[in-house]
């Protein structure tokens, strides 16, 4: 059996955010040094993560049911954490 061969190669974008209600201790330091440099008026810093990588899949339904796997499986806490998939052709 040979390699598998798919019809299409796309750029996915996942951004993974902590889900609203969770403490987020970088965001208040982000903040508060931000406030410290003399940037005023910022407020409610949320961090997150941002994860961009090619996948090769016959349909963009394929990539996306691939990716979602892969945000429930490694790349997302989905206890604590949101993410959304961008995909580019």
């Amino acid at each position: 059996m040979g390699p598998l061969v798919y019809k299409k190669k796309m750029k996915a974008k996942i951004h993974i955010t902590l889900k609203s209600g969770v403490l987020d201790p970088q965001g208040k330091a982000i903040q508060s040094a931000l406030g410290a440099l003399g940037f005023a008026g910022v407020g409610d810093v949320r961090q997150g993560k941002f994860i961009e990588l090619d996948i090769a899949a016959d349909d963009e339904t394929e990539a996306r049911e691939r990716l979602t796997t892969m945000c429930e499986q490694l790349l997302a806490n989905t206890v604590i954490e949101n993410y959304a998939i961008e995909l580019e052709a």
